[in-house]
């Protein structure tokens, strides 16, 4: 696949412009975006910058991250702190981005979202208010392994790192979490299942498939 050099600013301008004419495929009025990336690749930076991009064009949207979603530790960390099984499977709560996120986005839903339901570092809930996001207005959700959870997405951006960047971008205290990616791009091939595709090697030069 043909990837061309991009600023990070033209990036997220160019995906805030597509998106200004992306309709829901399952024929509700806000679409679904998924910012999908090892936290190296900083996924949601990409989805903020391209929140203001949009803010510049007159398009509300809101940015989700899955962190906001994880499960208590009591069971995520059941079978300790570096089961790469559970982290795979097990530390990220879907069902909830299901009832919290999805389901009010989708059609008939009344738009009103909890963009996170536990604070990763005090393992509380947060007790966040729900926000209605208005009709047209899109939902930039970003995180880890999120094409393999059949969540009803209108456009996909994977962001990618060759296993040696991953390796020398994920700190020494994470590189247990790299067999998981390993799965990841073995079962899902994100890199040829999302929409859109940027390489992300290199943080000061990006590059992209669009």
């Amino acid at each position: 696949m043909r990837l061309e050099a991009i600023t990070w600013d033209r990036l997220g301008d160019l995906l805030a412009e597509r998106l200004l004419d992306l309709e829901p495929v399952d024929g509700g009025d806000r679409p679904r975006v998924a910012f999908d990336g090892a936290p190296a690749a900083r996924p949601g930076e990409l989805a903020q910058r391209v929140s203001e991009a949009l803010s510049v064009r007159g398009r509300p949207s809101l940015v989700v991250g899955t962190a906001g979603f994880l499960r208590p530790a009591s069971l995520r960390l059941e079978y300790g702190h570096q089961d790469v099984e559970s982290y795979y499977n097990g530390w990220y709560d879907t069902g909830a981005l299901w009832r919290e996120v999805f389901d009010p986005l989708g059609p008939g839903g009344d738009g009103r979202v909890l963009p996170d339901l536990r604070d990763p570092v005090t393992d509380r809930a947060t007790r966040s208010p729900y926000v209605r996001l208005p009709p047209g207005g899109v939902l930039l959700l970003h995180g880890p392994f999120l094409l393999r959870h059949w969540f009803p997405l209108d456009l996909s951006v994977h962001l990618v790192l060759t296993p040696k960047a991953l390796r020398r971008r994920t700190p020494d205290s994470e590189h247990w979490t790299l067999p998981a990616f390993e799965r990841y791009e073995e079962e899902t091939d994100p890199s040829a299942t999302a929409d859109v595709l940027v390489r992300t090697d290199d943080p000061r030069h990006p590059a992209w498939n669009g």
